[in-house]
């Protein structure tokens, strides 16, 4: 059992959420995703994927009453993620699975879902040997457990026509993006690029997909986002 702190969820004042000093703090970029996604009244079912400790199904809950499940395959963080949804009485609308969320056609065939989310692991693994190291942060920043093109299966299997996939990534890979978009088809219809520092080029890159669209990509205005320093984030070049 790890040792557990409660700490306040960002500037939600009536969300509270349990971290551990031992794994990774939720960063930035989580609060980013959630606060990008749009719910309208008929969303009914959202899917979060590489959920951590919730941070972004917790977000969520304030936009709306549907249903939301989520997946994290790290026990340790998994239980964390329990924790605050007891606290925060959000257990009958987030369900958690502790379970590897390529294997959710398992126990959840055929279900599809009205939006998808994501903020996935990064970093593709660039050396084999590395794969040996499963540390909780290694498997949060790489691709060691799943890929983005991974995520692009899911999505393209569990989502509604016209269903939402709602990524956080780096800007290098937003190539990448659009291509496997198309691939599955789940065309990439929106963007927003975030800078850390002024005087930074944008690092940060918020996507919107959706499931049998026609091609045609809008792109909001540049968000600087240098006051929010003092939270951790996960885009270092490695």
């Amino acid at each position: 059992m790890i040792k557990k702190v409660l700490n306040d969820l960002f500037d939600y004042e009536n969300l509270k959420i349990y971290q551990s000093e031992k794994h990774f703090k939720f960063s930035i970029d989580s609060i980013l995703l959630a606060e990008y996604i749009k719910i309208n009244k008929n969303t009914k079912s959202i899917l979060d994927l590489c959920s951590g400790n919730a941070v972004i199904p917790m977000i969520l809950s304030t936009k709306t009453d549907a249903h939301i499940d989520g997946f994290e395959i790290q026990k340790d963080i998994y239980e964390l993620a329990i924790a605050s949804l007891k606290y925060n009485k959000l257990d009958k609308q987030i369900t958690i699975y502790n379970k590897d969320v390529k294997s959710i056609n398992e126990f959840k065939k055929g279900q599809k879902y009205d939006i998808i989310t994501c903020n996935p692991p990064f970093f593709k693994v660039k050396n084999v040997g590395f794969i040996n190291d499963f540390s909780p942060l290694a498997i949060a920043r790489h691709e060691i457990r799943i890929t983005l093109e991974d995520i692009f299966n899911i999505a393209k299997s569990h989502l509604n026509s016209k269903g939402e996939l709602y990524l956080v990534h780096r800007v290098s890979r937003l190539d990448e993006i659009i291509l496997l978009g198309e691939k599955y088809k789940l065309n990439v219809k929106n963007i927003e690029l975030i800078k850390t520092k002024t005087n930074n080029k944008p690092s940060i890159v918020l996507v919107r997909c959706v499931k049998d669209s026609n091609l045609g990509i809008k792109i909001n205005d540049i968000k600087n986002i240098e006051e929010y320093t003092s939270y951790q984030n996960m885009f270092e070049e490695e």
